[in-house]
C-alpha cells in the first residue's frame, strides 16, 4: 500500500476506518460542533474490499427490538431529506427510499409466532409493518408460491433500496470541507497508558498523539482492538450476492423477499433482480478472502428462487461478488460507545449485515457522544460495550 502522512502530530480524534462508520462519525462530528482537529486513517482508499462496497444498500424496519427499529427510522428521515440535512447544499442530489418492502415468509408455528412478537415492536415503535396470511400474499404478489408459507410481514413505508453510496461521498466531501483530514495509512500499533490511550503508531512509522481514537474497521474490527488488548466478538462472515436477468421479468416490484431458508432476493430494476445467501457452514473468514463459492448458486440459491417465484425457472447470472459481515458473534448487535476502562477508545463496530442502514444514527449518536460526553437524541447505551464484558447479550433476531 501507499502511504500518506498527516500534516499535524497530534489529533482530538482519529477514526481508524474511513468507511461508511468512519465518514458517518466524522461528518456528524462537523454537525455537533465538535471544536478539534479530526483524522481519519483510511488503508484502502478505494474501498475495493469494504463492507460498505459490497452491501446491497437496503434498509428495512423489520427488526426484533425497538432500538433497532428507531434507528432505521432516523436513517429513512435522513435519506429522504438529505439535501435538508445536509445544510441546504445544492449540490447534494434529492434521494429517497424506494420502497418496494421487506417480505418475511414464515413456513412453520414457531417462525409464525417470531414474526407476530416483532410485528408488535415495530408497530409499537411507529412502524408500519403489516402481517399477510398466505391467500392474502398470493393475491398481492400472485408470482409467489406460497405452498408452504404460514404467514408473511411487510412494511411497504421506508423499506427498500437507497443510495448508500451517494450518501457515504456525500459524508466525505463535506467532512473534508469542513475541516476532517483523511489520509491513506494503517494504524498499526496503538500506544496506551493506564486507562487511556495515548497514541496511534501508522505504517509509514508517525507516532500520532490523540485525545480520543474511534474504532471503525468493520470486520478488523477485533484485530483493532486487540491492539489496545481489548477482545471483540467480530469476526468476518462470508456473504455472496448475485444479480440476474430474467426470462420473463415480473409485472409488478419485487420485495424483498426473505425466505425461510434464509435466501433473500430483490428487485434491483429494468428486468433485473438481486439474491444473497451463505454457505450451511459459516465460519469465519481470512480478512483478504472475497472467494465465490460457486457450486452455492447452482445447488441452493436458484433452486430456492426457482421454487418460491416459479417464474424465475429461466433467469441468468450477469454478476456476482463476495462481502464480509462484521459478525457479533455474542447477539448480532452492534458495539457502539466508549469501552468500559480504556475510557477514550471507542467502538461503532458488529453490525452483523445492517451497518449501512444503521449508518446515520450510529455516526449522530458516536459524534454526540464524542462532543458532549453523552446522548442527545437516541440512546444508544443498549449497544454499549459493557454488555460484551459481561457476556450478557442484547438480542437482534432478524438477521438476514
Amino acid at each position: 500500500m501507499t502511504t500518506e502522512s498527516p500534516l499535524e502530530s497530534s489529533y482530538d480524534i482519529v477514526i481508524i476506518g474511513g468507511a461508511i462508520m468512519g465518514a458517518s462519525t466524522a461528518w456528524n462530528l462537523t454537525e455537533q460542533g465538535f471544536d478539534g482537529r479530526v483524522l481519519v486513517v483510511e488503508r484502502d482508499p478505494t474501498y475495493e474490499f469494504a463492507s460498505t462496497t459490497h452491501t446491497n444498500s437496503c434498509m428495512r424496519q423489520q427488526f426484533s427490538t425497538a432500538l433497532n427499529v428507531q434507528i432505521s427510522q432516523y436513517a429513512a428521515d435522513f435519506v429522504n431529506n438529505i439535501r435538508e440535512r445536509m445544510g441546504g447544499d445544492e449540490r447534494v442530489p434529492e434521494l429517497a427510499v424506494q420502497s418496494f418492502g421487506y417480505m418475511y415468509l414464515a413456513d412453520s408455528e414457531g417462525f409464525a409466532d417470531v414474526l407476530r412478537r416483532n410485528v408488535q415492536v415495530q408497530n409499537n415503535a411507529g412502524a408500519a409493518t403489516q402481517l399477510m396470511s398466505a391467500e392474502e400474499i398470493k393475491a398481492t404478489y400472485p408470482f409467489y408460491n406460497v405452498d408452504d408459507v404460514l404467514l408473511g410481514s411487510i412494511n411497504r413505508i421506508n423499506e427498500g433500496y437507497w443510495d448508500g453510496n451517494a450518501v457515504f461521498q456525500w459524508w466525505r466531501r463535506q467532512s473534508r470541507e469542513r475541516g476532517v483530514e483523511y489520509v491513506e495509512n494503517e494504524v498499526v500499533a496503538i500506544n496506551h497508558a493506564g486507562q487511556r490511550v495515548v497514541s496511534v503508531v501508522l505504517a509509514s512509522g508517525e507516532v500520532i498523539s490523540c485525545g480520543q481514537v474511534v474504532n471503525a474497521t468493520g470486520p478488523r474490527a477485533a484485530k483493532t482492538a486487540e491492539m489496545v488488548g481489548i477482545t471483540l466478538p467480530i469476526e468476518p462472515r462470508k456473504r455472496f450476492s448475485w444479480v440476474f436477468k430474467a426470462d420473463k421479468p415480473l409485472d409488478q416490484d419485487l420485495p424483498l423477499t426473505v425466505d425461510p431458508s434464509g435466501v433473500h432476493f430483490r428487485e434491483n430494476g429494468g428486468g433485473t433482480y438481486q439474491a444473497g445467501g451463505h454457505t450451511e457452514l459459516d465460519p469465519a473468514a481470512e480478512f483478504d478472502d472475497f472467494n465465490m463459492e460457486h457450486s452455492l448458486w447452482e445447488e441452493h440459491i436458484w433452486p430456492t428462487i426457482a421454487t418460491r417465484v416459479p417464474q424465475f425457472e429461466a433467469i441468468k447470472v450477469i454478476s456476482e461478488w463476495t462481502g464480509h459481515y462484521a459478525m457479533n458473534t455474542l447477539d448480532q448487535n452492534a458495539i457502539v460507545g466508549p469501552h468500559t476502562e480504556v475510557e477514550n477508545f471507542h467502538f461503532i463496530n458488529g453490525f452483523s449485515g445492517h451497518g449501512l442502514q444503521q449508518s446515520p444514527a450510529m455516526g449522530r449518536g458516536l459524534a454526540e457522544y464524542l462532543t458532549h460526553g453523552g446522548y442527545r437524541s437516541l440512546d444508544l447505551s443498549a449497544l454499549g460495550y459493557e454488555r460484551i464484558a459481561l457476556g450478557k447479550a442484547y438480542v437482534e433476531d432478524a438477521v438476514i
